[in-house]
């Protein structure tokens, strides 16, 4: 592991379970390239635990005050969160900030490590991974006692979905605070070549079950007969996902695949444009996909869910994940979506602002600040709740 020297700060936080600093893999990196400068900004001394070639220190949006400190591990599907995750605590242990934010329950299992050093921590849970289609037995398992750990061990909790608070209350009593995504705005953007402004279809997700991928690839064949339909993600080569949407895209010219996106300019575009966004996420909370397409003013048709339903509100159309109502409601969506736009941006703008967000996640560290400099021993599990952050 790469150890780097602690400069001097009043106060100090430890970022743990992303892929590092900045990085563009998933919710939790998109977060951390928000928190992490919001507290630098706010006079934190900021460290974001990472993984070898996963970060992006060229990146345009790299703000030099946030310490990348990159730590080793197994690169496998079923250790790798387990084991960077340990180097990432056994680093922090020797390191010890004033407090850690800790991302995703598989961590849980090394808790009791930062607790034995005094150093308070605020987990953000993620979503039910133990729920996931795609995990296997072991990796749920591995999930669920995380989860057992972490409501055990952890100082603070923080849920993205009001659903996943109330999970958590009724399977593990605990509570927290909920703290969602947000989203970024952007200028207009021309729309992406080969497409017509508002009369396509969009699907943006990682190619796995749960998101209904296969349920849309064949509602796609339908909505095609009038729409172009684009398709944004990916998965393994030889999958049976990666090759019902291979197949489709090679032979139906109105279907467009586009494999991942990494530029997001060009995504926002795509959102921006869309005649509709479908969006099949039925497991996890706050979806950080959903609320930038809100942001964007994408008309959202999305797979109902208790979940999508908190998020979306009455800002978009639901479905049911068979093709033939995914092909009806999007269809309806492309012919109706002007009112949708203005009201998916407007509940973006209410409910889902990283400058909220940012706030109430310093607002969370403080507190524990705050706890751990009235007691000398590690605090004791929270039991308060709190709300959105608004603004």
């Amino acid at each position: 592991m790469r150890l780097t020297r602690r400069r001097s700060s009043t106060k100090s936080v430890a970022i743990i379970g992303t892929r590092g600093y900045p990085s563009y893999y998933g919710g939790f990196e998109t977060a951390v390239r928000h928190i992490s400068p919001h507290l630098a900004s706010r006079g934190w001394d900021v460290s974001v635990y990472g993984r070898p070639g996963q970060t992006r220190p060229d990146d345009a949006g790299f703000d030099p005050r946030v310490r990348s400190v990159i730590t080793r591990g197994l690169d496998s599907t079923s250790l790798s969160t387990l084991s960077y995750g340990l180097t990432a605590c056994v680093h922090a242990f020797f390191r010890k900030p004033d407090v850690a934010l800790v991302m995703n329950v598989a961590n849980g299992f090394w808790l009791p490590l930062l607790r034995l050093r005094g150093i308070p921590t605020v987990v953000n849970v993620d979503g039910i991974e133990w729920h996931r289609a795609k995990w296997g037995r072991l990796a749920k398992a591995m999930f669920r006692w995380g989860a057992t750990f972490t409501a055990k061990f952890a100082d603070e909790l923080v849920f993205d979905a009001e659903a996943i608070a109330d999970f958590w209350l009724r399977e593990f009593g605990r509570t927290g605070t909920f703290i969602p995504y947000g989203g970024e705005t952007s200028e207009p953007l021309p729309v992406e070549d080969g497409l017509t402004s508002r009369r396509y279809a969009l699907m943006v997700a990682r190619f796995v079950p749960e998101n209904t991928i296969s349920e849309f690839v064949e509602a796609a064949s339908d909505i095609s007969r009038d729409y172009d339909v684009v398709l944004v993600g990916s998965a393994p080569e030889g999958s049976r996902l990666h090759a019902e949407v291979s197949e489709l895209d090679g032979s139906n010219p109105r279907v467009h695949w586009l494999g991942h996106v990494n530029d997001d300019r060009r995504l926002y575009s795509l959102w921006q444009h869309s005649g509709a966004y479908f969006h099949g996420h039925s497991v996890g909370g706050t979806n950080p996909a959903l609320v930038q397409a809100m942001t964007l003013g994408a008309p959202v048709v999305a797979r109902d869910t208790v979940y999508n339903r908190e998020v979306l509100a009455d800002a978009g159309l639901y479905c049911s994940p068979e093709p033939a109502a995914i092909a009806d409601v999007v269809r309806h969506m492309i012919e109706n979506s002007s009112e949708y736009r203005h009201k998916a941006a407007e509940r973006a703008a209410d409910a889902y602002t990283w400058s909220g967000v940012n706030d109430a996640y310093e607002a969370v560290l403080l507190d524990q600040l705050d706890a751990t400099a009235g007691q000398s021993s590690p605090t004791a599990p929270s039991r308060r709740v709190r709300r959105r952050p608004r603004g």
